[in-house]
């Protein structure tokens, strides 16, 4: 069981840093001409960027949640 709960928190570790890279390139794609325009609202590359921001947040989330319960689960040994 706890090698499994290990290879969860891997895989959402891995998740965590591809959505994190998603979002940085997201962010430098981010054209000037986007940034003059006086459009109101979020752009699409804002969006983008977002969105990765946010999965970042739940994947990392999910490896805290997961490394907590494998501390809690080898609490009692050694």
């Amino acid at each position: 069981m706890n090698t499994f709960i290990i290879l969860l928190i891997i895989a959402a570790a891995i998740a965590t840093v591809v959505m994190l890279v998603r979002g940085i390139v997201a962010f430098l794609r981010t054209t000037e001409e986007e940034l003059k325009s006086g459009n109101v609202g979020p752009s699409a590359s804002s969006l983008k960027q977002n969105k990765a921001m946010f999965a970042r947040i739940g994947f990392q989330a999910v490896a805290v949640l997961l490394v907590a319960l494998l501390m809690l689960m080898n609490g009692g040994s050694q």
